[in-house]
């Protein structure tokens, strides 16, 4: 938690998208969830590319942009990343309701779906956090 300050946690909790980068692999768009203690979480399917490449090296970052039109602003965490057996489900409600528009039919059906598979939850714990605000 020392790592990130307050106004990282304030801006890593706006629902943007991050591209992951897992360990050599090349980035990718993903949500996520600034967790109080400053760990950042993510859920994916079992046999994911990112689940197999973090299990070969635990070395994952993501990068968070501020959107177009917005004054220039990044945070990007990097550390070990850890593949945590529960909880991705839940995880998964939260950041579709934060993401998306649940009293849409199409959006609710799309979450149901990824509620009735098998997910993960990826952490990564950080170990070094970059910013930069303009």
């Amino acid at each position: 938690m020392d790592l990130m300050n307050p106004d990282d946690l304030e801006f890593l909790r706006r629902p943007l998208h991050g591209f992951l980068t897992v360990s050599t692999g090349e980035p990718r768009p993903v949500w996520f969830e600034a967790a109080a203690d400053g760990t950042i979480q993510l859920f994916t399917e079992p046999d994911a590319l990112k689940v197999r490449r973090a299990r070969r090296d635990p070395r994952a970052s993501i990068v968070v942009a501020a959107p177009v039109g917005e004054r220039e602003r990044w945070v990007s965490v990097s550390g070990r990343v850890s593949l945590e057996p529960d909880g991705a489900h839940d995880l998964a409600a939260r950041l579709a309701a934060r993401y998306w528009d649940l009293d849409d039919p199409a959006r609710a059906a799309d979450l149901k779906a990824i509620l009735a598979t098998d997910q993960v939850r990826l952490v990564i714990h950080p170990e070094t956090v970059r910013r930069y605000a303009y």
